[in-house]
């Protein structure tokens, strides 16, 4: 059987990739997620997905690879994550009352066969707006200081938004689950 690796070091994909009860490893693909200074988010995360799953895949050659990256985008802005708590409440205060965009770039590759799928999923969340109490409060309890955008969906987050949409809530997370449940069964792994 073919060997499936995620490679991230994300406990959240780590999480979501669990939910498909396939056996898989993690490995940290350890590479540079700086912008380039013209590319436009979709090319970003696309671009560090595919690198992710290409630089694991040459220790690997024989495993199945899945790379995943996301950031958040205001007003065609890219927001990663946070530097500091600081940076957490700016962007915040940049989301309320917006709507952004969260675009998860995906990558499974197979060094080996040189077979490789690469996809983009698209989540909006329309954010209500927010007050500096509201914001201080949420980055009190919740952290999420490793999050796109300062933002987390799955726990307290999900209180300041006023709207969600897209295709698949996981994506919203950093792994859009029915499209790589879809692409590893043509790869060949057995998913229940």
């Amino acid at each position: 059987m073919t060997q499936l690796i995620l490679a991230s070091s994300s406990p959240y994909r780590k999480e979501l990739l669990a939910r498909l009860v396939v056996p898989f490893e993690c490995i940290s693909p350890d590479i540079d997620e700086s912008s380039g200074a013209h590319e436009s988010p979709d090319m970003y995360v696309m671009r560090l997905a595919k690198a992710k799953a290409e630089k694991v895949g040459e220790r690997h050659p024989n495993s199945i690879i899945i790379g995943s990256d996301q950031c958040s985008v205001n007003q065609g802005e890219i927001l990663g994550k946070p530097k500091s708590h600081s940076d957490a409440i700016t962007q915040l205060q940049q989301a309320s009352g917006q709507s952004i965009e969260f675009l998860t770039g995906v990558c499974i590759h197979h060094q080996q066969s040189g077979r490789t799928i690469t996809w983009m999923d698209i989540f909006t969340v329309e954010f209500r707006d927010l007050t500096l109490e509201e914001i201080e409060r949420y980055l009190e309890i919740e952290a999420p200081y490793n999050c796109a955008g300062s933002f987390k969906s799955e726990q307290l987050g999900i209180a300041l938004c006023k709207a969600m949409h897209g295709e698949d809530p996981t994506a919203l997370i950093g792994l859009p689950l029915i499209k790589v449940a879809q692409h590893l069964r043509d790869f060949g792994i057995k998913i229940p």
